[in-house]
Order: structure tokens, then C-alpha cells, then sequence
């Protein structure tokens, strides 16, 4: 699949390339298969802000990974090579973008990260091209550690896929967790049968469930745990709770706590606007992954209004400064190119006939990642 896409167009669709853009972007993201939800919502996000910039300076050229970490580094190969990017972005799984960040930003490319924050890109291998514009992996699982202490619960059984983003997860939530941790499962990566997890968690002494299961997976695990008959209370970041989760899910989900950066009903106008043009194109509302492209797409118009990609030094500066109108409110980078930032306790809850999320809390506020002083750029 290969979409090729000018601001000027004014559309996701397919368009030629009239003349030479100034500034040629690379999105690799998961459009097919598993997980293609969140790609979808990063790309439309992303689009709908370069759309509204009304530039025509940016042209974006859009691939799928299939979610295949060899399909992502052809992908990148080619778009570094044949289709001369300087920008790349797009890539939501922890695992693909190990693959393919570290060579590209050793070739001199930016690297922008609408999803994927490993651990490892955080803190000794940051880099100075790298930014992250949505969270480091362990963010939103810290948060819910937090929140389960300040809820006096005392033992955790946790459960993530055996990959770098699982393996983020779960050392997150342990590192702001004072309890006990009464059982620890790693599942496999796109697992849809979580019948032997639910037993292990029965005959736990656990009083509460933190998983991280994103997409799919996350469907599959609050159906069956639903229909399970066990009434431990669950906990999880935004990414099983997301809005393109809710409606597979359903009632299972009601009046589950999760944690996140980002919610429709964060209170400014960016946030307000944004919402509304989102869901006035596409007919549906906006996804966790939908905020995060769009930010990503804000910050590089905002570098592109002041700085010259190939001055790289100053293109590098416009994109620290983060001088864009975040739908978060106000957006900074800590010292390692990772956001800094408020981390919120969200609440499913039903709107008319639409599942969704209220925030009902704080549970991180200004929160840096715990890698950032292994940084030294």
C-alpha cells in the first residue's frame, strides 16, 4: 500500500505529486491486520492537521508495516533511500520502531513518534533527532500504579504481551505500586484466548488486575473476563479503554478506571476544535491515537513556519521549543525529547448510545519519564 499525499490535496487520498515539497515526510504505521485501528487514527489525526494548516510545503507519503518489523525496516530503507524523506513518523509498536528508529536517525533523518516510546530510546539511546511526541512506554501504567496506591489496594496481579512495550508496562505500574504483586503474566503479542490468565487470576489473592492488552487484544481479554463470573476490579492505561475499543467491548467496560495524557474533555480550545473537526470528517469520535497523530503533525508544522529542514540545527531547535497549541494544553519536551506532562485518571461511562471516557482525576501531574537522566545529548 502506497499512499502518496500533498497538504495541498486537502484529503487522505491518493494524490500525485505536482512539484518538489519542500518537506517530504515518511509515515510508516499499521494500516491492515492487528492493531490496525490505532494506525488508522494516528494517520487521520496526523492528515487532518496538515489538511487544516492549509500548507502546501509538506507532502506525506504513507505505508503500511503490516505490523512486521522486517516490513517496516524495507519500508523505512526505501523512503530514506529512493523516496529521500526527511522527516519519518508514524510507527505504533515498540518492537517496530526498535527496528527502524535508531537507523534512521543515524542517517541524519527526523524521527517523530506519534505511539511508540521504548524504554530504550529514552534514556541511554536517546537521540538528538528523535522526539516523542505522545508518551515514554511506561507513563500511563506509572499512573496506574499511583492510582491503585492512593485506592489502598494491596495486591496486583499484572499482565502484558512479552514485548518492549509490555515489558515497559508492567516494570511502570511496579515502579509507583506499593503493594504486593500477586502474580506477573507475560502473554503472547496478538493473544486472543486469555481462558488460563483468567483461572490464574481467580485462584489469586490479588483484589485488583492492572493488564495492558492494546487493541484487539484488549478486546478479547475484557469480553472473556467479563463472562468469567470474576469480580476483581480492574485497572489499565488508555490503550485497552481507547475509543475505537469501547463499542467492541461494551457494557464489560462500564465504570473501569484508566489512565491517560489525553481525553476528549480536556478543557481548551485546541482540545475543543480539534474534537469537533474530527469528528465532523470522519464520523466517529477521536481516539487517544488520533490526539497523539495530530499533535505530531502540530509540532512539525510549527518547526516547519520557523526553521529550514535542512538547516538541521535549527530544525532541531524549532521542534524543542514545541511552540504549537497541543489538544493536551500546555506541551513541553524534558531534556531527552519525551513529553512532560499530566497524567489523568479516566472513568468508562455511556453517552446516549456511545461508550466513552470522563476524566475523574490526576493521577501524575508535570510527569517526566524515569529514563530521561540517563539521557546525554
Amino acid at each position: 500500500m502506497n499512499l502518496k499525499t500533498l497538504a495541498m490535496a486537502g484529503a487522505l487520498g491518493i494524490a500525485a505529486c505536482a512539484a518538489q515539497a519542500e518537506v517530504k515526510v515518511g509515515m510508516i504505521t499499521t494500516l491492515s491486520g492487528g492493531g490496525a485501528g490505532l494506525g488508522i487514527d494516528v494517520r487521520d489525526g496526523f492528515m487532518l492537521a496538515i489538511e487544516q494548516s492549509g500548507r502546501s510545503d509538506i507532502e506525506v507519503i504513507i505505508e503500511d508495516d503490516q505490523r512486521k518489523p522486517d516490513i517496516a525496516v524495507q519500508l523505512a530503507d526505501k523512503m530514506i533511500q529512493s523516496d529521500k524523506v526527511d522527516v519519518m513518523t508514524g510507527i505504533i509498536w515498540s518492537n517496530l520502531a526498535m527496528a527502524v528508529v535508531p537507523g534512521a536517525v543515524a542517517q541524519g533523518k527526523f524521527y517523530l513518534s506519534p505511539n511508540a516510546g521504548p524504554s530504550a530510546l529514552a534514556g541511554k539511546g536517546c537521540n538528538k533527532n528523535y522526539f516523542n511526541v505522545a508518551w515514554q512506554n511506561d507513563n500511563l501504567h506509572e499512573a496506574a500504579g499511583a492510582y491503585a496506591t492512593d485506592e489502598t489496594f494491596l495486591n496486583a496481579f499484572i499482565m502484558a504481551p512479552n514485548y518492549p512495550a509490555g515489558q515497559d508496562a508492567l516494570t511502570g505500574f511496579k515502579r509507583y505500586f506499593d503493594g504486593n504483586i500477586a502474580g506477573e503474566v507475560y502473554t503472547q503479542l496478538g493473544q486472543t484466548d486469555y481462558a488460563a490468565e483468567i483461572a490464574q487470576i481467580r485462584d489469586s489473592v490479588a483484589d485488583h488486575v492492572f493488564f495492558f492488552l492494546p487493541g484487539g487484544m484488549g478486546i478479547s481479554f475484557l469480553k472473556q473476563y467479563a463472562d468469567s463470573g470474576v469480580d476483581k476490579p480492574l485497572i489499565g492505561p488508555a490503550f485497552s479503554f481507547d475509543q475505537g475499543i469501547l463499542q467492541a467491548v461494551g457494557d464489560a467496560a462500564l465504570g473501569v478506571k484508566n489512565t491517560s495524557q489525553w481525553n476528549k474533555d480536556i478543557d481548551n480550545p485546541a482540545n475543543a476544535a480539534f474534537v469537533a473537526s474530527f469528528q465532523e470528517k470522519y464520523g466517529r469520535l477521536p481516539s487517544l491515537y488520533a490526539s497523539q497523530g495530530f499533535d505530531t503533525a502540530n509540532l512539525l508544522i510549527s518547526a516547519v513556519e520557523t526553521a529550514d529542514v535542512n538547516d538541521p540545527d535549527a530544525f532541531r531547535a524549532a521542534l524543542e521549543a514545541a511552540n504549537f497549541d497541543s489538544t493536551r494544553g500546555d506541551f513541553a519536551f524534558g531534556n531527552n525529547h519525551h513529553p512532560i506532562q499530566n497524567i489523568y485518571v479516566r472513568e468508562v461511562i455511556k453517552e446516549g448510545d456511545v461508550y466513552t471516557n470522563k476524566i475523574v482525576g490526576t493521577a501524575l501531574t508535570n510527569h517526566a519519564d524515569a529514563y530521561a537522566p540517563e539521557c546525554k545529548m
